[in-house]
């Protein structure tokens, strides 16, 4: 690419960042004077692009709205994530276009890709698992979700995929203050400090808008679950392994999840069968067994506060019972009489 036009290139991508751009902001930009830009934008103009000129004090250039989409100019990271959210939008059951639209505009993005990026790309697609099914997935827990470094999600799905060890830096959740996740998972109770990890690392998992890594912690010499936004400088070590046998990465982090060390340990007997239960009791908050002969499971929770609980038991709806803790006894038979003060006629 001759550098004209490697500089007319830059300054549609300037302009694709959006508002206006002062003549002296894209000379100084581009390395050429102001002159220059005009010529550049001429380019631009003649190649049809909805290039605006805007007078005033603080005019400049500026993209407008065209006819018809200009080229568009993608950084690295920025075509990972259009490939990654049409991906993920995809298995999501998110994506408000058809399925052959997605894929159309992924080959599109991915023909422009560097093989390196392409790559490390198809190795997130292939290790990534979601805890929710196309259907279920919550688009506002997607909205919400805590973006890692992009370039540290790749760094792990690689690691992942060709089941390399990896060491990175890790702050636990009670070294951050107003942290109200619970995530005792992340072996919290061992320090309040960015420590060093060593992990075998077993997947990469998509649930409830945040990303976690599970595999065996060699320093704790256990299973543990590390979110990613917590995570930090990862390098892969020499060596391979083998991952173990049993659940998938998604069950595991449900799992663990579910039996975090947290405040309150709770234990009831509900009449109902998984399906119902999960209905306000999503896996990954709660522990639920299968059903006797007579319909009654089991259920385990472990959670910080109480009293958003009987609100939850009442809206289920079916026969249960507090095994355990006393104290939620007491919050059920307030919701009870609350219920039944607001139920009496005037």
């Amino acid at each position: 690419m001759t550098r004209p036009l490697a500089r007319v290139l830059a300054l549609l991508e300037l302009l694709q960042s959006g508002g206006v751009r002062t003549v002296a902001e894209l000379a100084e930009r581009l390395e050429v004077d102001e002159r220059t830009v005009r010529r550049y934008v001429a380019h631009l103009v003649d190649l049809d692009l909805p290039v605006e000129s805007v007078r005033g004090r603080y005019g400049g250039y500026r993209l407008a709205p065209g006819h018809r989409m200009p080229p568009l100019m993608l950084t690295d990271e920025e075509a990972l994530a259009a490939l990654f959210g049409l991906a993920a939008a995809q298995r999501a059951g998110l994506s408000a276009a058809s399925a052959t639209a997605g894929e159309t505009a992924a080959a599109k993005i991915r023909r422009v890709l560097p093989p390196r990026l392409a790559h490390r790309l198809d190795a997130l697609l292939s290790t990534l698992a979601f805890t929710a099914a196309p259907a279920t997935a919550s688009s506002a827990a997607a909205a919400s979700a805590a973006a890692p470094d992009p370039e540290a999600l790749l760094t792990v799905a690689d690691a992942v995929r060709h089941r390399r060890p990896l060491a990175f830096r890790y702050t636990s959740a009670s070294s951050r203050t107003g942290d109200a996740t619970g995530d005792a998972t992340d072996d919290a109770a061992t320090g309040s400090r960015t420590r060093e990890r060593t992990v075998r690392p077993y997947g990469l998992v998509l649930h409830a808008g945040r990303w976690y890594l599970t595999g065996w912690d060699t320093g704790a010499d256990a299973e543990r679950l590390f979110r990613l936004d917590r995570l930090a400088a990862p390098r892969p070590l020499p060596g391979t392994f083998e991952p173990p046998a049993g659940p998938d990465p998604a069950e595991r982090v449900l799992h663990a999840l579910a039996t975090a060390p947290h405040r309150h340990r709770v234990r009831l007997r509900i009449r109902a069968d998984a399906a119902r239960i999960r209905a306000q009791l999503p896996a990954g908050l709660a522990l639920v067994g299968e059903p006797d002969a007579d319909g009654w499971s089991d259920v385990e929770l472990r959670v910080a506060e109480l009293d958003w609980l009987p609100g939850v038991l009442a809206a289920l709806d079916r026969p249960f019972t507090i095994v355990e803790p006393e104290q939620l006894r007491s919050l059920v038979a307030a919701l009870a009489e609350r219920l039944a003060a607001a139920a009496r006629p005037d």
